[in-house]
């Protein structure tokens, strides 16, 4: 009798406990909380309720995991303390109007696959150690008012899928480290102050599909075989300062996915380098980039 008592209180205990944190990470969400305005949100949270209940916050093993808040109307902040969510797998805060800067604790969660800011209000430069995320395959921080240069450690993360970056501020050039990143799909740096020339290594770049560069002072000859790459389907390249060919070349392009130009340059690419698979349209959009 005493036994199914004890086993009947573990049994209610559990489910008690059921969706509880520890207090480190309660006060950690409370921190962003505060931190972001959360009276301001759409969607708030009830600080009395338990933490399995707020809104896109996800528990694994009354774990911190993944915090989806996008389109919520955060303002603010990302608090430093956000670096104490050990698990933390996915933070998710695009489209809103957090400020401030992107805090270096971000650089310790090591479990991070997914980091998407874009679509902000952020400033400052992109953390020297963001290459520590290590999992990380997702990292989306377009739209912001980011400035600085790339930093080199962002050519250390060898599973990175996604890369958005365009709509800042950001300078220098692109590392040549980056011709690591083999699983890389998406390269997205319009609208933004990189120069230089495109750096060769980004032909070893087999998997990439999308290709943004517009918009920016990139100069000298452009690495012809990146448009030979297999997967190859959208590249943006006006407005720069490439050398002397001919984007608009019509004879021969029409066998790519989407080539953009800028009209003004005059280039002369080897058209036989370009994948005649390929079912190209010339076209001017300035940026495209999706969530999907």
């Amino acid at each position: 009798m005493r036994k199914s008592i004890f086993m009947l209180f573990m049994v209610l205990s559990g489910q008690f406990l059921s969706g509880q944190v520890s207090d480190l990470e309660k006060n950690v969400l409370i921190d962003l909380y505060n931190s972001a305005e959360g009276d301001n949100w759409i969607k708030k949270w009830d600080l009395n309720t338990p933490v399995s209940t707020w809104e896109g916050v996800t528990l694994e093993n009354n774990k911190v995991v993944s915090i989806s808040l996008m389109n919520n109307n955060l303002r603010g902040s990302v608090p430093n303390t956000i670096g104490e969510l050990k698990n933390l797998k996915v933070l998710n805060l695009a489209l809103n109007n957090i400020g401030g800067k992107i805090p270096e604790s971000i650089t310790e969660l090591k479990k991070m696959v997914v980091l998407r800011l874009g679509k902000n209000k952020l400033t400052g430069t992109i953390p020297q150690n963001i290459g520590d995320l290590e999992k990380l395959l997702v990292l989306d921080l377009f739209h912001n008012d980011l400035s600085g240069e790339l930093p080199q450690s962002l050519g250390g993360i060898k599973n990175l899928r996604v890369i958005l970056l365009s709509h800042n501020g950001l300078s220098g050039s692109i590392p040549l480290t980056f011709g690591n990143l083999k699983y890389l799909e998406r390269l997205e740096l319009g609208d933004n102050n990189f120069g230089g020339v495109v750096p060769d290594s980004l032909e070893n770049l087999t998997n990439l599909k999308m290709l943004v560069l517009a918009e920016n002072q990139f100069k000298g000859e452009f690495p012809e075989d990146i448009l030979s790459l297999p997967n190859l389907k959208l590249v943006q390249l006006q407005n720069n300062r490439f050398g002397k060919s001919d984007f608009g070349n019509d004879e021969g392009i029409g066998n790519f996915a989407l080539f953009d130009y800028d009209g003004s340059n005059h280039r002369n690419f080897d058209i036989e380098k370009i994948n005649s698979n390929k079912d190209v349209r010339t076209a001017d959009t300035r940026f495209e980039d999706s969530f999907n």
